[in-house]
C-alpha cells in the first residue's frame, strides 16, 4: 500500500472531516490513516483507488489540490 496525501483546502471543521471520510471510507483498496484541518493522509492499494478517492471527495462538495 502507498500513503498519500490529499490536500482539500476548505475542508476545516470537525464537520466537513466528518463529511470527506464518510465519502471515502467504504472504497476498496482505501485505509484511512488520519483526518486534519486541510489534510487527508490514506493508504492506496493502487493508483485508481487515489482517482476513486478525489472523485469521491468532489462529490462530497470539496476541491482536492496537488
Amino acid at each position: 500500500m502507498k500513503e498519500v496525501i490529499f490536500t482539500i483546502p476548505d475542508m476545516q471543521s470537525a464537520h466537513c472531516q466528518t463529511r470527506v471520510h464518510n465519502a471515502v471510507k467504504d472504497i476498496k483498496g482505501v485505509r484511512v490513516e488520519k483526518m486534519e484541518a486541510g489534510k487527508l493522509t490514506a493508504s492506496l492499494e493502487n493508483e485508481e483507488a487515489g482517482a476513486t478517492v478525489i472523485n469521491a471527495i468532489e462529490k462530497a462538495g470539496y476541491h482536492v489540490t496537488s
